[in-house]
């Protein structure tokens, strides 16, 4: 009897291991019985099935079957699309949803998953690679004109229009699949003011950030509040601070974890408000916030002396820019910068607007910047679009060391980082470049503007703007 029961006894415990170790094992390096069915749809899907971009399931949402018409979409062919978890609900700062990239470095767009479940982190872990059968799935809003993408199982309509729901158990089940792999997933590095709506979904990470001065001594959420707090992180860039919103959920565990009051970088989600209105950041854990440096302080614009400037004050209306010292040259397409004036503000503008030309690449070259004697040297300029349709439509910052004055394609160019206007700009809306450091830079340095267009696709012929060009030094 008493073996018996000792038997029983060990059993049980056994059982229990088993299922225990089954629901808690994160890592998953093991699979289980369950693992191997998912393997197998895995490996079915990936035999039958056909992949799409993030980019084109998003357009499936956007262009049909009535753009505008804010009607979620159903997936009736049998595709599939893959992307690496960049979101973790682990911390409680994200509930029934994570957001898949589709790179695990440099990633260019995400896309949202929503489903019936918590603790997803748990299954759906960070950096894991997975893929999402969607025939018999919807794309769309989870609300409407919140700008949010997202994967669902099925449709709720109201007067606004149509939205996801989200997966229930055996879709998620039956649809959302890992593979092996779980990726390290590196922040894409930009500044505050970088950041847009094209990045919602994204792992990324600001240097040179801190909370506002304001908020020392306060906590991650603030208790008079009922479901999310906004905290103001700043940045120093340039001649003054860029700032943005961090935005931690009621429910977060770190919740009342005093805000740290030094410099350093944060890593987080790009994120919207719930009713999109805004852009914040969302913390998967605030061991991505390593606040270890001096509070930084703005340059002072009293320091620097403008060394060259073009306000394009003399432009000449609807003609070929043909400014002194300034290159315009089209690379494709027969087409180049024009002058430009509206209410009494000269500027410079490209468009590929009937064009008539399949490809439009247009470049504009500044005189030549003389850098001997010259520390701490930066350029800054204002830009602006309209019409603009599509990322593929772009503004390009280059600068050269070796530009003879004249052979553009002959000349070595380099990219470098700006603030540049976007589809998230309304139309005409000057949008300040920040400081461009070209300081390492010796010799005589020229800066492009490169724009590629067309003027046959309507979704590529819109226009971009410069003015307020400067070079700053001291």
């Amino acid at each position: 009897m008493k073996t018996n029961k000792f038997l029983k006894i060990v059993l049980g415990l056994m059982v229990t291991f088993a299922i225990v170790s089954c629901v808690q094992d994160d890592d998953y390096s093991v699979p289980s019985s369950m693992g191997n069915e998912e393997n197998t749809a895995l490996n079915n899907l990936l035999a039958t099935g056909t992949e799409v971009s993030m980019a084109e399931l998003k357009q499936m949402y956007l262009t049909e079957p009535d753009p505008g018409d804010n009607a979620a979409v159903l997936i009736e062919t049998n595709i599939y699309v893959k992307g690496y978890v960049s979101s973790s609900d682990k911390t409680g700062n994200f509930f029934k949803e994570f957001f898949i990239q589709d790179s695990p470095s440099n990633p260019t767009i995400a896309i949202k998953v929503i489903l019936n479940e918590v603790d997803t982190y748990n299954q759906f872990n960070f950096g894991r690679e997975v893929y999402v059968s969607l025939k018999d799935l919807y794309v769309g809003e989870e609300r409407i004109e919140n700008g949010v993408i997202t994967i669902g199982g099925g449709t709720e309509t109201d007067q606004y229009g149509t939205t996801v729901t989200s997966l229930g158990t055996i879709q998620t089940n039956s649809h959302v699949f890992r593979s092996t792999v779980t990726e390290e997933i590196v922040p894409l590095n930009l500044t505050f003011s970088q950041i847009n709506a094209s990045h919602v979904g994204l792992f990324v990470q600001v240097d040179n950030a801190e909370f506002a001065d304001n908020l020392i001594g306060k906590r991650y959420f603030d208790p008079s509040q009922d479901f999310d707090t906004k905290r103001t992180l700043q940045s120093c860039e340039g001649f003054s601070y860029s700032t943005f919103q961090l935005e931690t959920s009621s429910f977060a565990s770190f919740r009342d974890e005093l805000l740290p009051i030094k410099n350093g970088s944060i890593a987080a989600v790009v994120n919207k408000t719930y009713d999109g209105s805004g852009l914040v950041l969302a913390l998967n854990t605030t061991d991505d916030v390593m606040f270890n440096n001096d509070r930084c302080t703005p340059l002072d614009i009293n320091d620097f002396t403008v060394v060259a400037e073009e306000d394009f004050e003399s432009a000449v209306n609807n003609t070929n820019l043909d400014f002194p010292g300034w290159t315009n040259f089209a690379e494709a397409g027969g087409w180049v910068w024009r002058e430009k004036t509206f209410s009494g503000n000269g500027y410079t503008e490209f468009s590929t607007y009937n064009s008539g030309d399949a490809v439009n690449i247009a470049w504009l070259v500044t005189p030549g910047i003389d850098m001997s004697g010259l520390d701490n040297v930066f350029v800054n300029f204002e830009a602006a679009q309209h019409h603009l349709e599509s990322p593929d439509n772009t503004l390009e910052i280059f600068v050269s060391t070796d530009f003879d004055g004249s052979d553009v394609l002959g000349a070595t160019w380099e990219q470098v980082s700006a603030n540049l206007p976007s589809q998230a700009n309304s139309w005409y809306e000057f949008v300040d470049s920040g400081l461009i450091d070209i300081s390492a830079y010796s010799g005589t340095v020229y800066v492009a503007f490169k724009v590629t267009g067309s003027g046959t696709d309507t979704t590529l012929d819109g226009a971009y703007q410069i003015d307020n060009y400067k070079v700053l030094a001291n």
